[in-house]
């Protein structure tokens, strides 16, 4: 959704000013606690076990909330409800793929946090020690956080000056270094322990305010599922078809094969983005990890599910042509949804669900950068300085000191791409992460931990290839050009007529490695010898890391 249409919609929905003092006041006292719960909390020593993983302090139940919290960005917030409001079937079943991210990714919690130290450079480096593996995870890590960071960025820019009444690009562009600025703070003062409190402050909000919207929908409907539905079908303006997939992409086979594509590129790269398994590597153990994973998959089921029953509330209260007036693809429809109930409810006006909306919104944006800027700088730091460069002599106090820099760094470079592209449809670059997350990551991830014979250059195949590959096939795609919704949509030189290319960029992510491995196969490296042993002692063992 670009700005203007954004502009539009939030202006529709959020009356006068004192709506926006009222989720101002809001926003400057989640600030204040957020930077706050940073200081306290924050990296008691200059230790790197300190700083990029709390100690591993955190309990399980902590822990699950901080990963939900990693997992729930406001483009799914947005996203799967807008879609379900407007599309139906294709938002609920996006609703389950990203339930079902959490899911594969317990299948493989426990094996990466015993394989794991602090970032992925660790893992792959078991099977193929050296500068090269190090070098190589880190540019998959930077590949993949840096487009998914400057979305974030750019819509909380826009959103924070939808705010304060202002809709010009210059606007936008300052609230952006501002919001920018936070997130660096957050990362540099609290390290994993101080950004994974701002994570459970930020699920409770959510979380909170989801509940209360979906008991608002039941309450509407008093508590009839079978009205709910109805009622949604009604109002969405598609009638009997509401339930019936191809409403977002299409129906033909094209379409079909899109959607596929866009659902295996959530459930695979959601399941391995690298502030995720950075994440879980704060876990205190491999049994741990999976217990915490346990519980986050509960809370996600259990709030995707108030987001489907939200957005078929804003498709039945507010109605889909409504909804669609303002944005297509129906991101406006919590907010919609929050000033309709709100009038309704005894105690409640529409001003403070609409608060509550905005804010929890708000600080998942602040919350997801945080995370993201914090796994890029680790890789910055730890593998590519303290290992590629220095060859591990580097000190644990000027670890941690090179860590803080990279956050700035990479947060200072998110905010100039996110302000030079204000203005710009930029959820395509949703796709782009996802798919490089899920043809890079997840089989360097895979093969590094259950094949026995991946080898350096096999990874070196993965990764590079799989960058090229996917980063290639994007600029190909509907995606990227061609279409309203592309990143440049003035242009037309797509070649591909997919938005999402994950379809084809996995595979072939799967094939390199394989392929890499098999070529390295005949010129097995000398310091390769003992990469088996530690395989095994850490992943198939279990041994903790010490």
């Amino acid at each position: 959704m670009n700005d203007l249409s954004l502009a539009a919609g939030f202006t529709s929905v959020s009356g006068g000013s004192g709506d926006r003092t009222m989720v101002l006041t809001a926003f400057m006292a989640f600030i204040v606690l957020s930077l706050l719960l940073c200081v306290l909390a924050g990296p008691e020593d200059d230790t790197t076990a300190d700083f990029y993983t709390g100690n591993r302090s955190l309990t399980p139940v902590q822990n699950a909330l901080a990963l939900t919290g990693d997992y729930i960005s406001a483009a799914t917030l947005l996203g799967v409800s807008g879609l379900v409001a407007v599309a139906g079937h294709d938002g609920i079943s996006l609703a389950v793929s990203s339930c079902l991210a959490v899911g594969l990714f317990l299948l493989l919690a426990g094996p990466l946090r015993n394989a794991g130290r602090y970032t992925l450079g660790d893992i792959l480096a078991l099977r193929a020690p050296g500068s090269a593996s190090r070098i190589a995870s880190a540019t998959a890590t930077l590949a993949v956080c840096l487009p998914f960071l400057v979305l974030q960025l750019a819509g909380a820019g826009s959103a924070t000056a939808l705010l304060l009444g202002l809709t010009s690009l210059g606007a936008g562009q300052v609230c952006t270094v501002f919001v920018g600025a936070l997130m660096i703070c957050y990362a540099v003062l609290g390290g994993m322990r101080g950004t994974s409190l701002v994570q459970i402050v930020k699920v409770a909000v959510v979380f909170t305010t989801m509940l209360l919207l979906a008991l608002l929908v039941l309450r509407h409907y008093d508590f009839d599922p079978g009205a709910l539905l109805t009622a949604a079908e009604r109002g969405s303006g598609l009638h009997d078809r509401y339930f019936e997939p191809g409403h977002t992409v299409g129906n033909s086979a094209g379409g079909r094969l899109d959607f596929l594509s866009l659902q295996l590129s959530v459930v695979l790269g959601g399941a391995c983005m690298p502030h995720i398994l950075m994440r879980i590597n704060s876990a205190a153990d491999g049994a741990t990890a999976r217990r915490a994973t346990r519980y986050a998959i509960a809370v996600m089921a259990v709030l995707f599910v108030c987001v489907v029953i939200a957005g078929l509330g804003a498709a039945g209260v507010v109605e889909g042509q409504k909804i669609r007036a303002v944005d297509s693809s129906g991101q406006m429809a919590l907010f919609f949804l929050a000033g309709e109930l709100g009038d309704s409810a005894p105690g409640l006006t529409g001003s403070v669900l609409h608060t509550a909306v905005a804010c929890s919104v708000f600080v998942t944006v602040l919350a997801v950068v945080a995370g993201i800027a914090l796994s890029a700088a680790a890789a910055l730091a730890h593998d590519l300085h303290a290992h590629a460069g220095r060859k591990g002599r580097m000190s644990e106090r000027q670890e941690v000191r090179s860590a803080r820099w990279a956050v700035g760094a990479v947060g200072g470079l998110g905010v100039f791409l996110a302000a030079m592209t204000q203005g710009r449809n930029l959820q395509s670059l949703t796709h782009l992460a996802l798919a490089l997350a899920a043809s890079t990551v997840l089989p360097a991830c895979l093969y590094g931990l259950f094949w026995t014979r991946y080898n350096r250059t096999g990874l070196l195949w993965t990764v590079y290839g799989g960058v090229l590959c996917t980063t290639a096939l994007y600029v190909c795609s509907l995606a990227f050009s061609g279409a309203p919704t592309s990143l440049l949509p003035e242009h037309d030189f797509h070649l591909i007529g997919l938005q999402s290319t994950a379809v084809m960029a996995v595979p072939a992510g799967f094939l390199l490695g394989w392929a890499g491995s098999v070529v390295g196969q005949r010129a097995r490296p000398a310091d390769d010898t003992g990469a088996d042993g530690r395989w095994r002692e850490r992943v198939l063992v279990g041994a903790r890391e010490e």
